[in-house]
């Protein structure tokens, strides 16, 4: 019916199967005329309203230009409209021209020209359309238009030539000329349509970004990259390469979307929330209740009663229970995720639909190709066609694929992107409640694990439904195949389900396990690098090393467990395919005897049995991970959802007189916490000065935090008129050059600038600082001293001229003199600040008489305001706080030094580690929350009771460092290829016994498999040998009984394998470990100043972790997938030799596009991770100083940072995704062309092949795609994971210090006298630097008591380090009882000699371990070195007493209880000679004098040697040492030096003792 109306129309046949049923088949002219015109047209005009809409558009785009290319397209389309007119023209001039015939033409010659001429005036207007649309370079659409329809002419084109050249003539000129000129242009235009155009203004963008100028072809092949990988080829990328990102996926554009998205889900879950605590509440009255009717029975009743209390109290901890589950709006995450990005869902959900369809298509051409080689009658032409139609869904699947996993990966880094922009956000507002809840480290860990766990789940979201899918098609496929005996592998594939899942939980209680070692191990590693000096001192290296040893074994066990579970799981997943296809095609052959296994069933089932696997393998992995992500869910939804900060507790009302007005107010941290600021009421004129003081815990600072509107408001009001600056008491400093510090967003005015740097006393430093004001400052003002820190701070209030200051003690971290000056220059009634509001907090009684209005407060409530002298005279609370402070300053006061004192606060630290403890910062909430309690807790246990400001600890380091030198040099990054070398060496620590057998075992693995892929074909060719015969049992048993054997051999030699390399990493691990603790322990003191901590905990932690996890799965899968891919290519040859022809430029392809995708993608790698620590440590540093930034106002500038932070970070991970891609279209075409040649020569050879071998090495081809992208993936994988090793080594080949023991030991009690002489005695830092000691020569007696002074600089601290060969001399030596030191082995010299540190550094474990580490010492001893320390109360105070656990680095125990467990380390040594580095820094006078007071009596009959830092410490000593520019000036009892009027004197004169010394 509808072919006789088909061929009315055309007026020839429209099909009959002889056109096909020949050597040289050919289309009925009919279909080339309907149907091959129909479909590009047809698709065409489905786009053409999309199109259209665009010209109707009003647009943005500059219309008036016209570009070359425009023009010629539109030149080639007229071109062709007049071909179609003049098609028309032929057709009614042979109809009815003068010279036509009766027979008119059929109506196809009237339609057709006129349907070409409609569509080529449409094609104009949409080309013009595309040209108006913003962005566009040119249209998918339309070239898919002119492929499809140069397609389609091909057949018509062949017809034409084909009749030409058989009748020797072309019958129709005209027609025959007009299609030829038209089949050109096509072409043409098929060729112009594909490059793009681009406009002069877009020319700029596209150098900056390429992809907005890349054209349809060049975006699906990702040819647009290649530029990249060229540069990264020549030379390491570096970040200045990364190109612009596209504007939609900045990080502004992404959060502002998913804010938008986000704020209406929020809302609506809140909302849902609250219904359900009403809900709950309504619930749990009415339970309530009816408790409550029991209770008037429980006189009578008891026991009913009991048991009715005992449920009341279950349904009350239910409650609570459920109300700590959750406590938060919920259940709005994801949907917020998917509204955000929906379109980009979809859209990859389709592409993942047609790769998934397409998939299924090549098995089934594998079944046609196998048919076409059995059967003999078969053109030779189906060949061909089966193999075309193998490469082109070959390359569609591949193409699919790409832009499938390019939107999956472009989403994830979108998602990871908007949560992290919201986090931080929301880490800008959040309130107090939500904050105490979560430590830095978890708020941050919040954006790095949190938000990289969705990143990781959204790259395989859609295989939740496609990986059911797979399996659903697939066993419907195989059913076709083998019938119900598909059943038996399918069984046997979901057995190993349950298995796998076995494993993986087995799995993840041994990862758990590891991580708990691993966590000991790095906090155990974290405290020696800080504490490694008094490792060093006190010899206890040793003790320390084995801890970590023994450690480190603990946790090689349970990873040799873990290796031998994964061996299991590789096994299993491995053998799961021979297994699966061993059980179907053993039930298929034993259930009838008529079932004969042919080479169609049997490799078509292969090729299903391989698709159907990684669906199996990838479920129950997808899921684990959907596990995971549900926590980071909870956490970020709980997080994100809190409550924010009260935006109105504090009012701005203009109309009010008083600056600062808190009116009756009452305020706590936390909303239903008791207030710790009660009934205040304060009001602050303008432009005065005002005190708060009290007793430490009064709630000095939490005033300040209520002014800030950092705490709830209870009750009453604050109004502050005018804006806010702030000074915390912990200072806190920005990873940013010195004046961004001070400008701190402000603009720079020169002038203004360089008086607040005058008034803040920072001249003096920044002449120190290497490049001046513009010298970084590290993270946490590493490289600057607790003072500096403080005075860059008040700096920066000063330099933003706002109308209010809040100072918080700000005086505390300088000393005496420094404090004075910052007083009168900056904050006092002449500073630079004197007619601004001040409010400030302080403890230095010396300043309150300057001040216009002294707050005293009491336990959270203001129990006096007045003048100063007003409230002297009341004698309150006021009077008592004075006279409690003054002794100490008093005190402070004469310890003071000249006029150095000023530059010691100046000082550069040379290390991070003396600046400042390296614990993570604070804000001044936590600070001052943690602070209370620490307070309460010292009130109750009545320790001794320690001021917590500081002084600042002096640091001689920097005798050594000259201006502008680098301390710290930047770590080496290996660029280029890794060195075979490093493998070497890898493969030497793991054994070469090892590594040849477990070469060897592989390979048989390999060869079993090969073995049994043979033996299938084989057995395939059984079915045309018994053809129309019965089958044999004898054979039928022999076939499947080898295949299973060959099966069972493979899985075995793959077990032994696997479980002999994880023996081999474990001892590669554990060999490597070693060497690099021993090592390291061993290394300079040098080293470690120059080192970062991080940098070498990092060699710990993530270079062991690749050593231990990465390395060994790397190289195993790189191991098999070789083999592999080695042996598809080799089957491939066996069964068609002619396929080696081309393995020779594949494999030269495939090598270029490896190396060059190699270089590119590791240092992808590398700056993907550099730029993501940026964005956490400025998320760190935001949140330790949020109280700041609040009070500045400056939440918008950092939120604009953390944005350019993301932005830096994703222009490195897009190119690091596309080059991934990149590499992948090249592979999967590369496998394609595997794929194309092998049929096309089993095509070419048909004759000579058998079809289980064609088919063998088909479905083999099919497979060697993945396996190849698989392999590069590996290898560079491999190549960034043996870093590790490299980086290792490098550690492991420090040089090291001096023997720790030798041949020339002391004796047994040396030294019994405690003699010293130094002996022109000279010593340098470095190789290099100058000599910090010039030639110190002067002798010692046994029991003297030598105090050494000196400004700072002079090289004190120096002189102890060289006793201690801390540093090795220069020149000179120094002798103790006639030894020279230098002869003998480090820990005998320093085991023998006694240090008290000026830093107490204490380590974690028992306080037992804390006091001798190498058990030496009994109970009894121990106990009395406490008693002489005065600890002994303390400790036999506590539960466990010596086994008290000491939390790191001692935060457990005050710093003068720390202090004194340092002097009872030293009474346990007994030796004769004691070094004491004086602790003025962090101890309160009363520890101070305990420790004086226990070394003058326990210490009479030793050598002492006291570095001092306050004169009257050192008067009773019998000589006392003063050193300057390390050189002795004077050395004389303190009485003559007084005498003599020289340096001494000058020194005792500036701290106020010459009075009384010259008194007495």
């Amino acid at each position: 019916m509808c072919s006789a109306a088909l061929e009315e129309y055309c007026g020839s046949v429209f099909w009959n199967a002889s056109y096909l049923d020949r050597e040289d088949p050919d289309l009925p002219k009919c279909v080339e005329q309907t149907v091959l015109v129909w479909i590009p047209l047809g698709f065409l005009w489905l786009f053409v309203p999309h199109h259209l809409m665009s010209l109707c558009r009003r647009t943005r785009v500059n219309t008036k230009h016209l570009t070359r290319l425009y023009l010629c397209k539109q030149f080639v389309v007229a071109l062709l409209f007049l071909t179609a007119i003049a098609g028309l023209a032929v057709t009614l001039g042979e109809d009815f021209g003068p010279s036509s015939s009766t027979v008119k033409n059929a109506p196809v010659y009237y339609t057709n020209p006129v349907l070409f001429a409609v569509t080529w005036i449409l094609v104009l207007l949409c080309q013009e359309g595309v040209r108006r649309r913003e962005g566009a370079v040119d249209s998918a659409s339309l070239f898919l238009f002119w492929l499809l329809l140069v397609l389609c002419d091909v057949f018509t084109f062949q017809t034409l030539i084909r009749d030409a050249l058989k009748l020797g003539e072309v019958s129709d000129i005209p027609r025959f000329s007009l299609f030829h000129i038209s089949f050109g242009l096509e072409l043409v235009a098929l060729v112009l349509s594909a490059i793009a155009d681009i406009t002069p203004e877009a020319r700029e963008r596209a150098k900056r970004n390429p992809e907005i100028g890349a054209s349809f072809l060049s975006r699906i092949t990702f040819n647009w990259f290649n530029s990249m990988v060229v540069t990264g080829y020549k030379r390491p990328l570096v970040q200045d390469d990364m190109w612009e990102l596209n504007e939609h996926f900045s990080a502004s554009c992404i959060s502002k979307k998913f804010q938008q998205h986000m704020d209406l889900e929020l809302a609506a879950a809140r909302v849902r929330f609250q219904r359900k605590l009403k809900k709950n509440e309504g619930r749990w009255q009415s339970d309530t209740s009816k408790n409550g009717i029991s209770n008037c029975f429980k006189k009578g009743v008891s026991q009913d009663g009991l048991m009715m209390e005992d449920k009341q109290s279950a349904i009350e901890n239910k409650m609570k229970k459920t109300k700590e589950e959750e406590d938060y709006p919920n259940s709005w995450l994801l949907s917020t995720i998917y509204k955000t990005f929906k379109l980009t869902l979809f859209e990859s959900a389709l592409l993942r639909l047609l790769q998934d369809l397409l998939a299924f298509a090549s098995p089934q051409l594998l079944k046609l190709m196998i048919s076409f080689t059995q059967d003999p009658n078969s053109f030779v032409w189906e060949g061909y066609v089966y193999a075309v139609l193998l490469l082109l869904v070959a390359i569609l699947q591949s193409l699919f694929l790409q832009q499938y996993v390019q939107r999956c990966f472009v989403l994830g880094m979108k998602v990871r992107a908007a949560l992290m922009a919201a986090v931080y956000k929301k880490a800008l507002v959040v309130s107090n409640d939500t904050r105490k809840e979560l430590t830095v480290g978890e708020t941050v860990n919040l954006m790095s694990a949190d938000a990289q766990r969705f990143n990781d789940v959204t790259n395989f979201i859609h295989l939740l439904w496609s990986c059911p899918l797979q399996i659903i098609v697939s066993t419907a496929f195989l059913w076709l195949e083998l019938g119900p005996s598909v059943l038996a592998g399918l069984l046997v594939m979901l057995l190993m389900v349950p298995i796998n899942g076995l494993l993986a939980t087995k799995a993840k209680k041994y990862q758990l396990e590891n991580m708990k070692f691993k966590d000991k191990r790095l906090k155990i590693m974290n405290e020696i690098l800080n504490g490694v000096k008094i490792l060093k001192l006190f010899a206890w290296e040793p003790s320390f090393q084995s801890q970590v040893e023994s450690i480190r074994g603990e946790e090689l066990k349970v990873m040799k467990k873990f290796a031998y579970l994964s061996s299991v799981s590789t096994f299993i997943f491995n053998c799961a395919p021979a297994l699966v296809s061993l059980a179907s095609f053993a039930v298929f052959v034993l259930v009838s005897p008529d079932n004969i296994l042919t080479a169609e069933k049997a490799f078509t089932s292969i090729s299903l049995f391989n698709i159907l696997r990684i669906p199996l393998a990838m479920l129950p992995m997808l899921i684990a991970s959907i596990v995971q992500t549900g926590v980071s869910k909870k956490r970020l939804e709980k997080f994100l959802g809190g409550e924010d900060l009260e935006p109105d507790v504090v009012r701005h009302d203009p109309s009010f007189d008083s600056a600062v007005c808190v009116h009756n107010g009452s305020f706590s941290w936390e909303k239903d916490a008791e207030p710790l600021l009660k009934d205040v009421s304060l009001e602050i004129e303008p432009g005065r000065l005002v005190a708060v003081v009290g007793a430490v815990g009064s709630g000095k600072s939490s005033l300040l935090s209520a002014l800030l509107g950092e705490m709830h408001c209870t009750k009453g009001f604050i109004n502050i008129k005018g804006s806010l600056a702030f000074v915390p008491q912990q200072a806190w400093i920005q990873n940013a050059t010195l004046r961004d510090n001070i400008l701190f967003g402000s603009p720079h005015e020169e002038k203004r600038f360089q008086e607040v740097i005058q008034a803040c006393a920072l001249g003096p430093d920044l002449k120190l600082l290497a490049a001046g004001e513009l010298t970084e400052i590290g993270e946490k003002g590493i490289n600057l001293s607790g003072g500096q820190k403080q005075r860059v701070s008040l700096a920066r209030a000063a330099y933003s001229q706002a109308d209010i200051y809040l100072l918080d003690d700000p005086l505390s971290a300088v000393d005496a003199r420094v404090g004075k000056h910052l007083f009168d220059k900056v904050i006092g009634p002449n500073g630079v600040l004197k007619n601004k509001t001040r409010i400030l907090v302080t403890h230095g009684v010396s300043f309150l008489p300057y001040v216009d209005e002294v707050v005293v407060l009491v336990d959270g409530k203001i129990s006096e305001i007045g003048s100063y002298n007003s409230l002297r005279a009341s004698k309150g609370a006021f009077s008592e706080f004075v006279n409690t402070y003054a002794k100490e300053q008093n005190n402070q006061t004469k310890s003071d030094k000249d006029g150095c004192q000023d530059t010691e606060d100046l000082e550069i630290i040379p290390d991070g580690r003396d600046a400042e403890p390296d614990s993570p910062l604070e804000d001044t909430v936590t600070f001052t929350l943690k602070r209370e309690n620490s307070i309460r807790r010292s009130q109750r246990s009545g320790s001794v009771r320690v001021k917590k400001e500081s002084r600042l600890k002096t640091s001689e380091g920097a005798d050594g460092t000259k201006t502008g030198q680098r301390i710290i040099h930047e770590e080496t990054m290996e660029k280029g290829q890794v060195k075979f070398s490093v493998y070497l060496q890898y493969m030497r620590a793991m054994g070469w016994g090892y590594t040849m057998l477990v070469f060897l075992v592989y390979l048989l693995q390999n060869i079993a498999l090969i073995g049994q892929n043979l033996w299938l074909s084989d057995w395939t060719n059984d079915a045309v040998d018994y053809y129309n015969q019965t089958y044999p049992n004898w054979k039928r048993d022999t076939r499947v009984g080898v295949f299973g054997a060959l099966g069972v051999a493979q899985g075995f030699f793959l077990f032994l394998g696997t479980l002999l390399l994880a023996n081999a990493s474990v001892s590669a691990s554990r060999i490597l470990h070693s060497r690099l603790l021993n090592n390291l322990l061993r290394a300079p003191m040098v080293f470690f100043d120059t080192t970062p901590i991080g940098r070498v905990v990092n060699r710990f932690a993530k270079d062991i972790f690749s050593l231990d996890e990465a390395i060994p799965y790397c190289l195993r899968s790189w191991f098999l997938c070789l083999l592999t891919v080695l042996g598809t290519l080799f089957i491939i040859c066996l069964a068609i030799s002619f396929f080696a022809i081309v393995i020779i430029p594949l494999a030269v392809i495939y090598f270029f596009v490896l190396r060059f995708y190699v270089a590119t993608s590791r240092q992808l790698h590398r700056l993907d991770s550099v730029s993501r620590s940026p964005i956490y440590s400025h998320f760190g540093e935001t949140v330790s100083g949020l109280s700041v930034i609040r009070a500045y106002k400056h939440q918008d500038i950092f939120l604009k940072l953390n944005e350019i932070a993301i932005d830096e970070n994703l222009k490195s991970v897009y190119p690091r995704i596309t080059s991934n891609r990149w590499l992948a279209v090249r592979l999967e075409n590369l496998g394609n062309l595997v794929v194309f040649f092998s049929a096309l020569f089993a095509v070419i050879s048909k004759d000579s092949l058998d079809s289980g071998l064609v088919g063998l090495a088909i479905s083999y081809a099919l497979n060697i795609t993945r396996n190849l992208n698989v392999l590069v993936r590996l290898s560079s994988e491999l190549e960034s994971s043996i870093v590790a090793v490299e980086r290792i080594t490098e550690y492991t080949e420090i040089e090291n210090e001096g023997e720790w023991i030798t041949d020339c030991r002391p004796l047994e009690k040396w030294p019994e006298e405690g003699r010293l002489q130094f002996i022109d005695y000279k010593v340098r830092y470095r190789p290099g630097l100058d000599l910090v000691l010039h030639g110190i020569t002067c002798n010692i007696a046994s029991t003297e008591k030598i105090g050494i002074v000196g400004r700072t600089g002079a090289g004190k601290s120096s002189l102890t380090n060289c006793l201690f060969r801390i540093i090795e001399a220069a020149e000179g030596r120094i002798l103790i009882d006639d030894v020279d030191i230098s002869t003998i082995g480090l820990h005998d010299l320093r085991s023998r000699l006694t240090i008290i540190p000026q830093d107490p550094v204490l380590f974690s474990g028992m306080l037992r371990m804390n006091l001798d580490p190498f058990d030496k010492f009994s109970d009894e001893e121990l106990w009395k070195a406490l008693e002489l320390s005065h600890l002994k109360d303390y400790v036999a105070g506590l539960q466990e007493g010596l086994q008290h656990e000491v939390a790191e680095g001692g935060e457990n125990l005050s710093v003068g209880q720390r202090q004194l467990l340092c002097l009872a380390r030293a009474l346990l040594r007994k030796s004769r000679i004691l070094i004491l580095d004086e602790a003025t820094a962090a101890v309160d006078l009363e520890t101070d004098n305990l420790i004086q007071n226990t070394i003058r009596k326990e210490f009479a009959h030793c050598t002492v040697l006291t570095i001092a830092h306050r004169l009257d410490t050192i008067m009773d000593s019998s000589r006392v040492m003063v050193l300057d520019a390390g050189k002795i000036v004077e050395f004389d009892s303190p009485s003559n030096l007084l005498g003599n009027q020289g340096l001494f004197y000058a020194m005792a004169k500036d701290a106020g003792l010459t009075q009384e010394y010259t008194a007495l």
